[in-house]
């Protein structure tokens, strides 16, 4: 029995010295280790490549966001130029339309000084403002009257293409407008003639501008002398308006054997589409010189 004792006790205490060695090796083979230089050198290697690849990881993100931060506020930016220079182009577009149209309308006054040279009678400029409502549209409002000494029934004359055409007459005179029926509207009439043949007849408006112009009652005699494109002037007779002013140009002979006269259709010699300036004129009074 102490025998077997003897050995189980031999047993145990190799065995913890054993592990004592064991344990005293692994401690001098890990302090030699951690001693070599190769070691330290590896292990700082691996912190460094650790560290510098965390620190590019973060450089990255922070580079991406400051690249995507900078690239909206570059929009925004580009947008705010990009509106000025929208608007400033329509400004420039603006002022060209608007020379353009001072331009034209220069000359247009310059046509019209031009023709107020060549008139003979006392005369009021106006333009024409608007047309009136009441009468089928047919008369127009103008922006001269009474103060400018325009009365009922004068005549109104226009120039247009280089003619000196008849444009209608004063039927009301306001204190500040005065309404004007043009020559197509059907209560005008006015005496007129052919220009070169030197009948007479009376002109007559059918209700629209693009409708012809109508003159009645001339001499079955002229047919032979009428050719188209003859102009046709007003004749003076009656004393309101005055003589060879322009009306048109003869369009269609109207002929009828069984008739005791004869009729043309003439075209207006002025387009009322365009037309913006007119001449009230006293033809009872003429201007000095």
């Amino acid at each position: 029995m102490p025998i077997n004792g003897d050995r189980r006790h031999k047993k145990r205490r190799f065995t913890a010295e054993g592990y004592v060695f064991i344990a005293l090796v692994l401690v001098s083979f890990s302090m030699l280790l951690f001693s070599t230089r190769s070691f330290v050198t590896d292990f700082r290697d691996m912190g460094l490549s650790l560290f510098s690849g965390i620190r590019g990881s973060i450089h990255g993100v922070s580079s991406f966001v400051s690249r995507t931060v900078f690239a909206v506020q570059e929009l925004a930016t580009l947008r705010t130029e990009h509106d000025k220079l929208l608007d400033r182009v329509t400004r420039y577009e603006q002022l060209e339309r608007t020379s353009a149209d001072i331009l034209q309308e220069n000359n247009r006054l310059r046509e019209q000084l031009g023709f107020t040279e060549t008139i003979s009678f006392n005369y009021v400029p106006a333009r024409i403002i608007a047309r009136d409502p009441d009468n089928l549209f047919s008369a127009l409002v103008i922006n001269k009257g009474k103060r400018e000494g325009i009365t009922m029934n004068m005549p109104v004359i226009a120039y247009q293409n280089g003619v000196q055409a008849l444009m209608g007459k004063v039927i009301q005179a306001g204190a500040f407008e005065s309404l004007v029926i043009p020559v197509y509207d059907l209560s005008f009439y006015v005496s007129a003639r052919l220009a070169s043949a030197r009948y007479e007849g009376l002109v007559e408006g059918q209700g629209k501008a693009e409708t012809p112009l109508l003159m009645r009652a001339i001499p079955k005699r002229a047919r032979d002398e009428i050719t188209y494109g003859d102009l046709i002037v007003s004749s003076g007779i009656g004393g309101v308006y005055p003589a060879d002013i322009a009306i048109g140009r003869v369009s269609t002979v109207l002929y009828q054997e069984y008739e005791t006269s004869m009729a043309v259709e003439l075209e207006s010699a002025l387009d009322f589409s365009r037309l913006e300036y007119v001449f009230v004129i006293d033809a009872g009074a003429t201007t000095d010189g």
